[in-house]
């Protein structure tokens, strides 16, 4: 019996990530097993820094909200912990908008919890 190879679906899977390594320098973008291998290590990278993006963000958060506060004599541990106190439902992501885009409604909010 002849070995029986499904070359239609072998192709349509070879061209989808041919099609992924779109863009890519050198033998990166048309050689096989190299495009395989830039592919699937993009792909991890991908994964990886979708979750880290939520760290950096919260990050940044922290340093504008830090800086807005110690523009009002708080630093950012005393701000937050006055803030959760005086049941302010602001996340991290307003109050640093806040900080950064409208001042005084952020002077507001210092004021408030002061």
């Amino acid at each position: 019996m002849p070995r029986s190879v499904n070359s239609v679906a072998s192709r349509a899977r070879r061209k989808k990530v041919m099609k992924q390594a779109k863009g890519y320098f050198g033998r990166r973008k048309n050689v096989w097993t190299v495009a395989k291998n830039a592919v699937e290590k993009a792909m991890l990278y991908a994964y990886r820094d979708r979750r880290n993006k939520k760290r950096t963000f919260r990050s940044l958060w922290i340093t504008r909200i830090n800086a807005g506060a110690r523009l009002h004599g708080l630093s950012y541990s005393q701000f937050m912990g006055k803030v959760k106190a005086n049941n302010v439902e602001l996340n991290r992501k307003v109050l640093a908008d806040l900080a950064m885009n409208h001042p005084e409604a952020f002077k507001a909010i210092v004021n408030k919890v002061k």
